[in-house]
Order: C-alpha cells, then sequence, then structure tokens
C-alpha cells in the first residue's frame, strides 16, 4: 500500500476502512503513472522547449533546449528520471502538468530546482 503506517492510522480515525485505503492507494499510483506519461508524451512532441532555468552561459532570460528524451519510472506516488537535451541532462525528481504546452518538472542535482518547461518563450514571459 502507498501510504505509511501514520497515515493509514490518521485516515482510519477519519472513519476510512481497508477498502478505501486500498481505492485511494491505487487512485495515486494511477494518477502518478499518467502524469509520468503527459510528462514525457510533452517533450517526445517537442523537439524545442524553453524553460526559465537560470543558466550561466545564456543570453536569454528563457533558454531554449533542444529536446532529445524524458525517460520517467513511478513507484507508488515516487516519479523518478533523467531529461536529455542534445549535450546534456538532468535527474527528474517529480514533475506535473500545468496545461497542454506548460510542465514544471523538479530538477535534482546539479540543478535542484522546479523548472517550467514551455512550447515557447511567451508563454513563460
Amino acid at each position: 500500500m502507498h501510504f505509511d503506517q501514520r497515515t493509514q492510522a490518521a485516515l482510519r480515525e477519519v472513519g476510512l476502512d481497508a477498502d478505501d485505503l486500498r481505492a485511494a492507494s491505487d487512485a495515486v499510483v494511477e494518477a502518478t503513472e499518467e502524469t509520468a506519461a503527459d510528462l514525457v508524451d510533452f517533450f517526445e512532441e517537442r523537439d524545442v522547449v524553453y524553460s526559465d532555468m537560470d543558466m550561466a552561459h545564456s543570453a536569454s532570460d528563457y533558454p531554449e533546449h533542444a529536446v532529445d528524451y524524458l525517460d520517467l519510472t513511478t513507484h507508488a506516488d515516487d516519479m523518478r528520471g533523467w531529461l536529455r537535451f542534445d549535450t546534456w541532462g538532468a535527474y527528474v525528481e517529480d514533475g506535473r502538468v500545468l496545461d497542454d504546452d506548460l510542465v514544471e518538472l523538479s530538477l535534482g542535482p546539479t540543478i535542484h530546482d522546479r523548472v517550467l518547461f514551455a512550447d515557447a518563450r511567451e508563454r513563460l514571459e
């Protein structure tokens, strides 16, 4: 089950039974898998994206990135993977779809930040 022991106990205190907990846990797993698939689709559908990432050698406030791929795996509510651009990449620790043309990823080491990615610079301005 997805929920840790304290969370399960708290949910039981408010009236959920074992079937309710299992259903809620399954819903979390399904939502995480759907979000991961939507994020992968976002990057697969685009050759180039723009971000609000602070990059030391960028002349733009919203740098352009040539997309190679996004590879994500999920386990319960955990989402991790690798975002690969043309010459570099970053660990992905989480993410969400904000709308069809805008997503947010939590990038791990060396970025350590939440970063917006869009199909056009104007979406970030």
